[in-house]
């Protein structure tokens, strides 16, 4: 077929099979202690992906160890203090806020804000029917900018 008409189809597609590499050199446990590590250095999960993938030639997480790279981070009680995407789209909104204080009348940008903080509120609805959030948890923007100014990433205290 030819696909030279399709818009942004140059991306590889993934495997059907979820199977771990013949040339994979670490082994699961190796794999899991590597996620381990970077997660304690203050890396966000993608941010895990995108190392392993470039430096360790490790494609795919759950091919090698048969579970996601959020369920080796909880095993290994690193949690995060809410889900990735929640968290870059309140960051967003943060930086928009303070854009919007210097450029008051950048209405564009305002349209982008309340758009955002749509989806925001969209995704933490989603996220307290499926537990990943508590019931009480809200969203406010002035209690945002502190949230966004903490690691997303939270390690277990170690004595």
């Amino acid at each position: 077929m030819n696909k030279s008409k399709e818009k942004g189809s140059s991306h590889e597609t993934r495997p059907a099979a979820l199977v771990a590499p013949k040339w994979l050199q670490f082994t699961p446990e190796e794999v899991e202690l590597i996620i381990a590590e970077l997660a304690k250095k203050g890396y966000s999960p993608s941010m895990i992906g995108v190392i392993l993938r470039d430096q360790y030639g490790i494609p795919l997480v759950k091919a090698v160890l048969n579970m996601k790279l959020t369920k080796v981070l909880s095993k290994y009680n690193i949690t995060l203090l809410v889900p990735e995407d929640l968290y870059n789209l309140i960051r967003r909104a943060v930086n928009l806020r303070k854009h919007l204080e210097a450029h008051p009348r950048d209405y564009h940008s305002q349209r982008g804000l309340i758009e955002i903080e749509s989806k925001i509120r969209r995704l933490i609805t989603y996220y307290k029917s499926v537990g990943k959030l508590p019931p009480e948890w809200k969203y406010e923007p002035s209690t945002a900018e502190i949230l966004v100014s903490q690691s997303l990433v939270k390690t277990p205290k170690t004595d």
